[in-house]
């Protein structure tokens, strides 16, 4: 088998296990209906990632590597004033939970029902939260100094981002049950909450007139 072949594999087993990971949790998932799904054996699938638990942070790596570039990428972004990086970094967060819209919830499941995984998910994400924390601050100060922003905590910011952003996705079921034809059209919906939830954080952070 060469290499080209291999990372093929390795890619099918990746799709599954996610599919698998996301839909039926850490507990549900089975790696004998990732290996039947990717199209291995299931020694195969054995022989590339080592045990489920392997596999699985494999997994949570790759959705927290997405994650945070997609995030930083946009907040880092140097000819942008700061509170229109604010604003890109909230699209891009939302960009990213609705192309993985079972990640929220997959994630808040896991810690609730096996709280020793909070370490694991904390370790992931904390690097990402201490450069977001440190830089990001920093501009929010200088751009408030200077009149362009009202003043705001990075951190309230953050957890306003990803109340607003993951609730939209972790609530869906629900909430299309409830309203019906308001939500008939998925995509539009979800453009207009992405809107609404940039609108709301925007009007917080965005410069009183007298």
């Amino acid at each position: 088998m060469d290499n080209q072949e291999k990372r093929n594999k390795e890619q099918l087993i990746l799709v599954a296990a996610e599919q698998e990971f996301l839909t039926k949790g850490y507990d549900g998932a089975r790696t004998t209906s990732i290996a039947k799904a990717a199209g291995v054996t299931h020694a195969m699938l054995h022989y590339y990632f080592g045990t489920k638990e392997e596999l699985f942070e494999r997994i949570v790596d790759e959705k927290f590597r997405i994650m945070s570039q997609s995030m930083l990428a946009v907040m880092g972004e140097p000819d942008l004033p700061t509170i229109e990086r604010i604003r890109s970094g909230i699209a891009a967060h939302f960009d990213f939970i609705a192309k993985n819209p079972h990640l929220p919830r997959f994630l808040i499941n896991e810690v609730v029902s096996r709280p020793e995984r909070y370490s694991i998910l904390q370790n992931r994400i904390q690097g990402v939260i201490n450069i977001l924390f440190s830089q990001l601050q920093e501009e929010i100060d200088n751009a408030a100094a200077r009149g362009e922003m009202e003043w705001i905590d990075v951190r309230t910011l953050l957890i306003s981002i990803m109340s607003l952003n993951i609730f939209t996705f972790v609530a869906y079921p629900f909430m299309e049950t409830m309203l019906g034809d308001f939500m008939s059209d998925r995509e539009k919906f979800l453009a207009e909450r992405k809107a609404e939830n940039i609108d709301t954080i925007m009007c917080r952070i965005k410069t009183k007139q007298p």
